[in-house]
């Protein structure tokens, strides 16, 4: 009896945390249909860029592959030499789905909602939508983006060790 109490108890306890997960990541989820509005949210000033609004790359553009194969999950190049203005495309080429999402916590507080700005489409602040299929592409401007290291990860391969860093001169 005592264990069929426990075994309750803990089960109870493991389905009210996960339950409490999912209602966080459906909040996520509803974030992009307002980005500005999920943007301005963290920001603890109100210069933090609470209106930016996309800006056009106006210098190169830097081709980087998301790769799952029989070597691993990686980004090729991982790490890479950006000017500001630049861009960089992302081409999904195997071992999807894959996307491009930015480690809040390491970007530069006056580059959060510029890069989520300039990210087509995000799925969250800071965060693309997924690449399903081979060849296709997201393009992220890194105009009017404040110069330093931008760390990024593909979620779904996170625990893989697919990630890089993207530093803005």
């Amino acid at each position: 009896m005592r264990f069929s109490a426990f075994a309750f108890a803990a089960s109870a306890l493991v389905l009210a945390a996960c339950g409490g997960e999912k209602a966080a990541s459906a909040d996520s989820a509803a974030a992009p249909t307002t980005d500005s509005a999920a943007v301005a949210a963290p920001a603890p000033t109100a210069d933090a860029g609470a209106t930016a609004t996309a800006a056009p790359a106006t210098g190169q553009t830097h081709e980087v592959k998301m790769v799952g194969d029989e070597k691993g999950y990686r980004f090729e190049p991982a790490d890479l030499k950006v000017k500001a203005g630049d861009a960089v495309k992302f081409t999904m080429v195997s071992g999807g789905p894959h996307d491009v999402s930015f480690d809040e916590a390491a970007i530069p507080a006056a580059g959060k909602a510029q890069l989520t700005a300039n990210i087509p489409n995000p799925s969250a602040p800071l965060k693309s939508q997924m690449l399903l299929n081979p060849n296709e592409t997201i393009t992220i401007s890194f105009a009017n983006v404040a110069p330093g290291a931008y760390n990024y990860h593909c979620t779904p391969h996170l625990a893989m060790g697919m990630k890089g860093v993207i530093t803005v001169e």
